[in-house]
């Protein structure tokens, strides 16, 4: 009987070591997203002739991301004005400027989730708060996850996304030209996050 009850106890602190190592590999691991393997690209129709796209450009962006429980991921983004991109060095600056973004007044813009739903597939929607030109609306991304694992150059634990979106900028106050520009801006994200390496090492 003694036996038993020792061999019993064993197979509990087993197991409780069991579900605390499932525990660990079920944690949320926190990504930094690269800068440059991040594109934030929006998209507008120009008075019927074209559709020029811009590049707002990642400064600072944290992915947390729950494999076992991808509901408890979170994205926190910000993107300074100062990186706006469209090739075009007139229009970079007529961006920038108080019948559209006012980047003086209004430097960044900044994408905080409040709620991610898995579909399925590698698939989700990632609902947050959009802040434009000092305006703070929801917004939902639809996001697809490319690739988890260990990447072949850095050897650290990384992931990609891409993800797409549609807004009208007249919501966030940025309504110049429109119908003739038109309002609805297409959203087209592709993105890079790493582990850093002092977190890794822990």
């Amino acid at each position: 009987m003694r036996a038993f009850k020792h061999l019993a106890l064993a197979g509990l602190l087993a197991g409780a070591g069991l579900i605390h190592a499932g525990a660990a590999q079920a944690a949320p691991v926190t990504y930094r997203l690269d800068p440059d393997h991040t594109m934030v690209l929006f998209s507008w129709n120009h008075f019927g002739f074209s559709n020029p796209t811009a590049d707002l450009g990642l400064g600072q962006g944290t992915l947390v991301f729950d494999e076992q429980h991808p509901a408890r991921s979170s994205v926190d983004v910000t993107l300074p004005l100062s990186l706006l991109d469209t090739h075009v060095p007139a229009l970079d600056k007529h961006l920038k400027e108080a019948d559209f973004f006012d980047a003086d007044k209004y430097p960044t813009v900044t994408f905080k989730s409040t709620r991610v739903q898995p579909l399925g597939g590698h698939k989700f929607k990632v609902t947050g708060e959009l802040t434009v030109h000092g305006v703070t609306k929801p917004v939902v991304l639809d996001a697809t996850l490319n690739k988890i694992g260990i990447h072949p150059m850095t050897k650290a634990q990384s992931i990609g996304f891409d993800a797409t979106a549609t807004l009208k900028r007249s919501e966030f106050g940025i309504g110049a030209y429109v119908p003739m520009v038109s309002d609805l801006i297409t959203i087209h994200i592709t993105t890079e996050g790493s582990v850093p390496k002092a977190d890794a090492a822990k």
